[in-house]
Formats: structure tokens, C-alpha cells, sequence
């Protein structure tokens, strides 16, 4: 591995790393500092403070599933993404550098939503962004990473589809 591919792998690292850290410091703080089902409005008829579980996965799917196989199966998943996306980039088979971060952001939130179901069942959300009384689902830092780092491999995919000649930076 060149000086160069061990930097580019060392920030990736650290970025994916930079991700799950946020993400459980702030699960952390509105689990300690907030009460279950509290509301709290940061930016009136934009943005609430909220604490919430949510056991099944993204958007509430498989919440009210009340099967014993559930987390388990979706820990068994999320590891099998973890795992594709570390060999991916472990293998340079990520793209180029913006495929490379968004795959990063990726790692980080998935990382730090599957921590949450290994110790808790469940994953704490609380970012409650509406607009008057339309609530988008509420969410947290880790799905934040995970839909910016898509948003990336998206962006880098259609990059390099409409100039093909284009060399990845």
C-alpha cells in the first residue's frame, strides 16, 4: 500500500470512526438529559427535539413486528452491510475519493445504529424535522451520515456516467 493509500484509508477511518462517536455521544446525551416521548422545539414549525425508540428499521418499518427474530436479524443484516462496505473500501473497490467518504459516512451510521440493537433492541432517535404539521420520520446522526454518504455515492455514480472519460480524483 502506498503513503498515499494508507493516508486516504487512515481518514476514511477516522471519518467513519468521527461518525459513530458523534452519533452515540448524542443518543447518549437525549437518553440521560431527556425523558421518553418528551418534545422539545429547537426551531418553531421546522425542528423538534424529541426522544424516541424505534425498533424495527428506517421510516418505522418492522416496529410493530413482534417477532423474537426481529433484532436479531436485523443486527445480522446491518453486520453484513458493515462488513461489504469495509471490504469495498479495504479493497479500493469504492470508487473514487467522494464514492470513498460517502462509503465513510455510510460505515459510521451503520456502525452506530447497529450498536444501538446489539445493547438496546432498538435505536434511540430524535431529530423531529417538519414543516408546520408535516413530520418527516424522526431520525438520528447516524441515518443523517448514512443519507448524506448515499447522496455521495449517488453524486460520484452520476459524475462519472455523464463524463465516462472523466478520471476519479
Amino acid at each position: 500500500m502506498s503513503a498515499h493509500a494508507s493516508r486516504s484509508a487512515w481518514a476514511l477511518g477516522f471519518l467513519a470512526a468521527a461518525v459513530l462517536a458523534a452519533d452515540q455521544w448524542s443518543k447518549h446525551a437525549v437518553e440521560n438529559l431527556t425523558a421518553t416521548g418528551s418534545v422539545r422545539t429547537l426551531i418553531p414549525g421546522l425542528l423538534n427535539l424529541v426522544h424516541t425508540s424505534n425498533p424495527g428499521v428506517a421510516f418505522g418499518i418492522f416496529a410493530d413486528a413482534d417477532s423474537p427474530w426481529r433484532a436479531p436479524l436485523l443486527i445480522a443484516f446491518a453486520v453484513a452491510v458493515i462488513g461489504l462496505i469495509v471490504w469495498l473500501l479495504v479493497t479500493g473497490r469504492a470508487g473514487g475519493w467522494l464514492g470513498q467518504c460517502g462509503m465513510a459516512l455510510i460505515l459510521g451510521g451503520a456502525a452506530g445504529n447497529v450498536l444501538d440493537r446489539v445493547l438496546r433492541r432498538s435505536v434511540t432517535d430524535f431529530i423531529d424535522f417538519h414543516v408546520g404539521a408535516y413530520h418527516w420520520y424522526t431520525f438520528n446522526l447516524a441515518d443523517s451520515a448514512i443519507a448524506v454518504g448515499a447522496a455521495l455515492v449517488v453524486l460520484e455514480l452520476l459524475r462519472d456516467w455523464r463524463h465516462p472519460s472523466h478520471e476519479r480524483a
